[in-house]
């Protein structure tokens, strides 16, 4: 084929960088971990009974998964039992924190947006993919703008094909 009918990628020569958020998901199981299991009628926490629990218990189970420590009840629960359950699982668990499901993934996302050099978007056209086969939060896509609208030329969302433009430097 001649270089007057040779195929071109033109999205490619276009020099358009697409971020793909499902790139920094942490692959970990998500443990929704409710306290309420542990505390005396569901209602209050008895310390010596819940320091009794946590040396116990078999802390390994979390090796690897992330976990979202919560209680469903409407109970009196000392801040440092949610201290205790973190040193508990320190050893083991890749990430916890205190709150449901959703609000661990946008902390792993965070987490994991924090290790970009934002500064290599410099000058850059950046495509922030829409489309993922995982649960990306909104707030992923809120801190990724955040870290790049210093440095790129333009923002944008969605696929080289159709995409929503965002933001375009002056």
């Amino acid at each position: 084929m001649d270089s007057e009918n040779a195929i071109v990628n033109r999205v490619e020569a276009s020099g358009l960088i697409t971020l793909d958020l499902e790139t920094f998901y942490h692959p970990g199981d998500r443990v929704l971990f409710d306290i309420k299991n542990y505390l005396y009628k569901e209602l209050m926490l008895k310390e010596k009974d819940f320091r009794a629990f946590i040396a116990e218990n078999n802390w390994a189970e979390f090796r690897g998964k992330n976990i979202a420590f919560c209680c469903s009840t409407d109970a009196i629960v000392p801040t440092w039992a949610y201290m205790l359950l973190g040193i508990a699982v320190e050893p083991y668990a890749n990430r916890y924190v205190f709150g449901d499901i959703n609000l661990l993934n946008q902390t792993l996302f965070y987490d994991a947006l924090q290790q970009i050099n934002a500064a290599e978007f410099e000058g850059k056209r950046v495509i922030v993919k829409g489309c993922s086969n995982v649960n990306i939060p909104v707030q992923a896509y809120l801190e990724i703008t955040h870290k790049l609208l210093p440095y790129a030329k333009s923002i944008m969302y969605g696929e080289a094909c159709s995409n929503v433009p965002l933001f375009k430097k002056k």
